[in-house]
């Protein structure tokens, strides 16, 4: 190595007096004229760790001499006086003069690694996105913003309440504000109100910090800025470092914007890991490098939809703890300096010939199956009650508002923005002030659905689009008189029904439900706390969460071999628990806005995960109508009823026949338990003590009192018959207000939730179909788009092109680079997860008969009354790498299922199922690879399978129900005769393996080292996980998934024909070209049904 000095350099002659350089070593300067490489950046660059390590593997080459520049003679000393040198690394950084080296190259004219005019263009955004543009670079779409600043007030920046206008250009929430100046680091990220509103405010990391949320909403007023669309990367950033057109490192980390926290490995360095860029990026490294002439150079890419996006270019830039990249990074720099300077000084020099790195990706070898997929559908959290109000409205105001946002196109509106929302308040306030005023006047809106109207929408005094929506629909000849709710005169020509929704926000109990689910959802992959004994030591094993049950999921995840995708439907509580479960998963931290924004995608399209519940099925409305007829006989069950009722045998369902015994009846005694709930709350209201007393999350008495008021109103109609729809609304309250109310002491609570639980326990279920035929009939109806996603990421399993890829040679510590784990997670409402179980109970995935397991899961599923919050289908997809690939045997699907919450039901009355058994294989006289990435764990299969070395484990009989005692659960242990050992590649700690099977993934043994939830009286926990089936072919489920699906496609013309029936009573045939094909007006639920099958059901990003 060779780092020359002052005293061996040729300096100029006028500088006889300059300091001597700090040199590393002093030899003898060899005979042949040497290149002299000069540094020339600030000491704090210049002398920085990647920068050294490069040099000293630079000052290798045999005729390579390399110089610092002293930041003293940068600053002080005319560029006539600093050393020469035949090739030039200059950057510019904070404090360096760029002007001065600018005169040095002309004064000097030395070969230069990085331009240093294009260095000024790289301190402006704007000429960086100029110049991406110029060379057809992919970037996000922007606007330029620029203020002056005597003046900051005239600009052309339109600013609403969730987009802002820029040049006349309209960025919608969430975008992306980013100050001109690219020595400015202050980056803010403005999120929608549908998600929570605010910003996140990044900043050069200080300390462990990169970001952090503002409540915030409104933008900068001073200043100019680049506004561009915010692209979803799934919390993720690369990072690419070019040496030369021909050369780029990549590297991914967590996004600053995620939540702010920087993970630092022990040594305090953030974690990063190499990634594999794809040929298109590649190509776009080189662009980069080449169009602002820098060799060495920096820049950001967002990867999104399954594009690569530039979104900065930092110009000089260096890896750090990297010895590949430092390797790599100085023998391009040294044969790019000789290949240009030996020639001209004469130096016997040609470009060595070197084999070709070829990248070896070791993979698993061994007994086990390595875990390939996961999907789970997950019912979102605790909610408020869910509350709703029907007016048919005629003004001509609500008719301008319908017609102003598009209502005609497909006769239906849905109006969530806080902006519209304010335009129905507006015009209810309007209506009722003339009303007040003249009662004569000619408004046939009912003024107590009009009051009704302004007090909700009033209410928490400022709008979100997760608390209240309000659906308009229009009717062409008015609404028929259907129930007590509507005017007693019915009126002629068209109307609108003005449908208002309000309640049904995630609870805090549900955000702390899905945030403990995700941390024990990290248990179901391979991996956990005595990693190190493999030998495979990695930056996450040494960090916050090293040791804890799932830290496998954390590591996979950190070292980007997690290919993840949330989706959620677009209501908000369904929303936030995505968002609060992906912060559990992956031990994020702070607000859920940023992570709801950047790791949950939206879902609303094709009803994948939406379903318009206002739009029933031929079906579904028979169905409903046979539900109506069989509850109203105010006489005993007979047998018939029975029949009639429950032609499943579902054990669920006969039992709260029994307990109902006589619906109206049942019905009469839930009516007056209602009314005495009405007048407690009441006397309690006429109590000065209790007339300011907080309810849960901030409801009052009087809320409380509207909620149930309403119901005693519309559950018994004018009559004397009850509407039996709004019994799943009563079980929904009382529910609600027997879990966080309870400290209020009102009587007859427990018997007006064992009554509304039995009706709900029949109707609820019975609406998705009564017997089989039409519970397929109707969950077709609302999951074939969901079933056709399950079996696409199924199939794309080995389709790894599109997600971060590890670089094999750069991945030190980590056993299978090459190989992911694709996780995708669908969270949706109660109908998808009631339609979803349908089709796999009554599709024919398998024959009850002959396969003892299913038989026992299905008699465990119709014992299950409920599909309570954070319920959960869970999919695992395992690839046994022994056996051949075109083999059935080679990919094996398990299918796990949990009822979700517990309730406030006894115990003693759950079902029992058989325990989490996961990955049970075949296995005989064979032994694990003890150097494989996973490792081992034993579990008991439903049948004896022959094995070497039988083993005595303690299990917990399935006839046995543990009983909870406070917040500890108490085993009775059973003791299991002989059975096999099946090798698994599902790794659990000991401590979690010492638990009874059935317990190792509940959420009450999540620990965590955040975790301070326990103890909480109102966060029910969750049932475990329950094996379905761990023995199923993926052909079995690809050729099922192939059945259900196209047999769906017998209903498309009959929907077909039911919507031109619905546009005709809608508009009449005159109107009907109002409808555009791309917004077709679906009846099923789903508007997959209306697309031909040769069209693509969404657009996948993988």
């Amino acid at each position: 190595m060779r780092m020359i000095g002052v005293d061996e350099l040729d300096w100029p002659a006028q500088s006889p007096d300059l300091n001597p350089i700090e040199h590393l070593e002093t030899e003898s300067q060899p005979s042949e004229r040497q290149i002299v490489v000069g540094i020339c950046a600030m000491m704090k660059k210049s002398k920085s760790k990647p920068m050294t390590q490069i040099l000293e593997r630079l000052c290798k080459f045999d005729y390579i001499d390399v110089v610092i520049f002293p930041e003293e003679v940068i600053l002080e000393e005319p560029v006539e006086k600093w050393p020469l040198c035949d090739c030039l690394i200059s950057f510019h950084s904070k404090g360096f003069p760029l002007d001065k080296a600018v005169e040095y190259t002309k004064l000097r004219n030395p070969l230069l690694i990085n331009d240093l005019n294009m260095q000024y263009f790289i301190q402006d955004r704007r000429e960086v996105y100029r110049i991406l543009q110029e060379e057809g670079i992919d970037l996000p779409r922007y606007a330029v913003l620029n203020r002056d600043p005597d003046n900051p007030e005239e600009c052309n920046l339109v600013e609403g309440e969730d987009h802002v206008e820029v040049n006349g250009e309209g960025f919608p929430k969430p975008f992306v504000e980013k100050p001109v100046c690219a020595e400015d680091h202050n980056v803010y990220i403005y999120y929608p109100t549908s998600a929570g509103g605010g910003s996140q405010r990044l900043f050069r990391k200080i300390g462990s910090r990169s970001s952090v949320y503002s409540p915030e909403s409104s933008v900068r007023k001073t200043g100019s800025y680049i506004y561009e669309e915010f692209m979803p990367t799934d919390g993720t950033d690369v990072k690419v470092y070019t040496v030369g057109p021909d050369y780029a490192h990549a590297e991914a980390r967590k996004s600053p914007a995620l939540d702010g926290k920087v993970e630092r490995d022990s040594e305090g360095k953030e974690i990063r890991y190499p990634v594999m860029l794809t040929a298109m990026e590649k190509l776009v490294a080189r662009k980069v490098c080449l169009a602002f002439k820098q060799t060495v150079c920096g820049f950001d890419l967002l990867r999104a939809n399954g594009h690569s996006f530039v979104c900065d270019v930092n110009g000089f830039s260096f890896v750090k703890n990297s010895m590949k990249y430092y390797d790599d990074c100085a023998k391009v720099l040294g044969n790019m300096v000789m290949r240009e300077l030996a020639p001209q000084l004469h130096i016997p020099w040609s470009i060595p010939m070197e084999a070709e790195d070829i990248p070896i990706v070791p993979t698993t070898s061994g007994t086990m199956m390595e875990l390939r997929c996961v999907i789970a559908i997950i019912r979102h959290g605790d909610r408020t009650p869910k509350q709703k109000m029907k007016m048919e409205v005629r003004h001509p105001l609500f008719f301008e508002l319908f017609e102003k946002y598009g209502g005609y196109k497909s006769g239906k509106l849905k109006l969530k923005k806080p902006k519209q929302l304010q335009e129905v308040l507006d015009i209810a306030r309007l209506l009722l002030d003339e009303l007040g005023q003249h009662n004569d006047c000619e408004i046939e809106e009912k003024k107590s659905k009009l009051e009704q109207l302004k007090t909700v929408l009033e209410m928490y005094g400022h709008f979100s689009g997760i608390n209240r929506k309000v659906q308009l629909t229009y009717l062409r000849n008015g609404q028929p008189k259907a129930s007590s709710e509507e005017e007693d005169s019915k009126k002629d020509g068209p109307s609108l029904l003005l449908v208002l929704k309000w309640g049904g926000e995630l609870t805090p109990a549900g955000r702390v439900q899905a945030e403990e689910l995700g941390r024990a959802f990290r248990c179901m992959y391979p991996g956990a706390g005595n990693r190190r004994s493999l030998g495979c030591e990695s930056p996450i094993d040494f960090g916050d969460y090293a040791g804890f049950p799932g830290c496998g999921l954390l590591r996979l995840h950190s070292t980007y071999r997690h290919d993840l995708k949330i989706y959620a439907s677009d209501e908000g509580r369904v929303q936030m628990t995505a968002a609060a479960f992906a912060k559990g998963l992956l031990a994020l931290e702070g607000e859920l806005t940023p992570i709801l924004v950047q790791m949950v995608k939206s879902a609303n399209m094709n009803g994948l995960l939406d379903s318009d519940s206002d739009s029933l099925t031929d079906c579904q409305q028979k169905v409903k109508a046979r539900l109506h007829e069989i509850m109203q006989k105010d006489q005993e069950f007979t047998m018939q009823d029975y029949e009639k009722l429950a032609p499943t045998g579902s054990p669920s369902l006969v039992n709260s026949m029994k307990i109902i015994e006589n619906p109206v009846k049942t019905c009469d005694k839930v009516y007056t338990l209602i009314q005495s709930l009405t007048s407690q709350i009441r006397k309690r209201l006429e109590d000065p003590k209790s007339a300011d007393l907080q309810l849960y999350h901030s409801e009052t008495l009087e809320l409380m009192l509207q909620r149930w008021s309403k119901l005693e109103r519309d559950f018994r109609m004018k009559n004397g018959r009850y509407d039996i729809s709004k019994i799943p609304d009563i079980y929904d309250c009382i529910k609600y207000d027997s879990q966080h109310n309870a400290s209020l002491g009102l009587e007859d609570t427990l018997e007006l939730f064992r009554l509304s639980c039995a009706l709900a326990d029949i109707i609820i279920p019975q609406e998705y179909g009564i017997s089989k035929a039409e519970k397929l009939d109707i969950a077709q109806a609302y999951c074939v788009p969901l079933m056709k996603k399950i079996q696409l990421d199924l199939q794309r399993t080995h389709e790894d092109e599109a997600v971060n890829k590890l670089h094999p040679l750069y991945s030190r510590g980590v056993m299978s680079p090459g190989r992911h784990v694709r996780t995708r997670l669908y969270f949706t409402s109660e109908s998808h997860v009631h339609s979803l179980l349908s089709m796999f109970r009554y599709g024919g995935l398998l024959n009850e008969e002959k396969d003892q397991q299913w038989k026992q899961a299905m008699d465990y599923l119709s014992a299950v009354t409920e599909l309570n919050y954070m319920t959960q289908i869970v999919i695992m997809l395992y690839e046994d790498n022994n056996k051949d690939p075109s083999s059935e045997e080679r990919f094996h699907v398990e299918l796990h299922f949990s009822p979700g919450v517990k309730g406030c039901e006894d115990e003693e009355n759950v079902p029992l199922g058989f325990g989490f058994r996961p990955a049970s294989s075949e296995n005989q006289d064979k032994k694990p690879n003890q150097g494989s990435l996973e490792d081992l764990s034993q579990d008991q299969p439903d049948q004896a399978l022959p094995v070497s070395e039988p083993i005595n484990i303690q299990r917990r009989s399935p006839m046995i129900r543990n009983r909870k005692t406070g917040s500890m659960e108490v085993q009775n242990n059973y003791t299991v005769p002989t059975v096999p050992v099946i090798p698994v590649t599902f790794l659990i700690s000991s401590e979690l393996f010492s638990m009874p099977a059935v317990k190792r993934f509940s959420v009450s043994f999540a620990r965590h080292p955040t975790n301070g939830f326990e103890g909480l009286s109102m966060v029910p926990s969750i049932y475990p996980l329950e094996t379905l089936h761990n023995s199923l072919s993926l052909k079995q489920v690809d050729e099922f998934l192939n059945t259900v699906c196209e047999s769906s496609s017998e209903a498309h013309a009959k929907t077909m024909k039911g919507e031109s029936t619905l546009m005709f009573l809608l508009f009449g045939s005159s109107q009907t070209s109002l409808y555009s094909p791309q917004q077709p007006l679906s009846s099923s639920g789903s508007e997959t049904s209306l697309r031909p099958p040769s069209q693509p059901l969404w657009r996948e990003s993988s």
